[in-house]
């Protein structure tokens, strides 16, 4: 039994501001890690491994290493059954490009983002990367406040999971924001078999690496 991706529907699911985690196929912990540094858009970042930490101590580390604002991103990886997850720490919010590269070489990611304290306010993000092309992506809430109300990608892979959004009743302009992206998490869940272990992600120590900034 699988704990699926819903959970993320949470306030402040993984940390305060938000979450972005990736669930991958088709490449290894090292090999995302450092796909992950190469797409970072401010400039160059070097890996440094701090060893295997939870979510609070990776932040700990962070803080007490560049401050309380620090510029650095951190990423924890780990591996649950077929999927390879990456959760992002620090300053992730605006700091990566799109993750199509993420995705060479035949690799499948799913980049779920959130950035819950950006006062625009800012939706819920989903996209699906593979040999480096968007075949889907949409905004969970399914408003029109940040462009199309509906999937965009590839015209093979898109409208099926539109369908399948409609057939859970969205888009809605009636439904609060939290719903639509409760209702999104759980149609993306079971239309790609996404699952990100809760328990781990928050409690258990995973392998953790700074993007630091060379």
């Amino acid at each position: 039994m699988t704990e699926g991706i819903t959970w993320l529907a949470a306030p402040q699911s993984i940390t305060y501001g938000g979450y972005s985690v990736l669930l991958t196929r088709g490449v290894d912990e090292g090999e995302l890690v450092s796909r992950l540094a190469g797409a970072v858009c401010s400039g160059r970042r070097v890996l440094r491994p701090l060893g295997e930490l939870t979510g609070e101590d990776l932040i700990e580390a962070l803080e007490d290493e560049y401050g309380d604002y620090p510029e650095e991103a951190a990423v924890r990886v780990g591996r649950d059954g077929d999927w390879v997850f990456a959760v992002l720490y620090g300053l992730w919010q605006g700091e990566f490009e799109s993750m199509e590269p993420v995705s060479r070489d035949g690799a499948h990611v799913f980049h779920l983002e959130f950035e819950e304290e950006n006062g625009k306010p800012v939706p819920p993000w989903f996209h699906y990367f593979h040999d480096e092309r968007l075949l889907c992506g949409f905004n969970l809430h399914l408003d029109r406040s940040w462009g199309s109300a509906g999937v965009d990608g590839d015209p093979e892979v898109a409208p099926a999971l539109q369908k399948a959004l409609a057939a859970a009743g969205l888009p809605d302009e009636n439904l609060p924001a939290e719903d639509a992206h409760r209702t999104s998490l759980e149609v993306l869940e079971r239309h790609f078999g996404l699952s990100l272990p809760r328990g781990r992600v928050l409690g258990e120590p995973l392998s953790s690496v700074v993007l630091e900034i060379a």
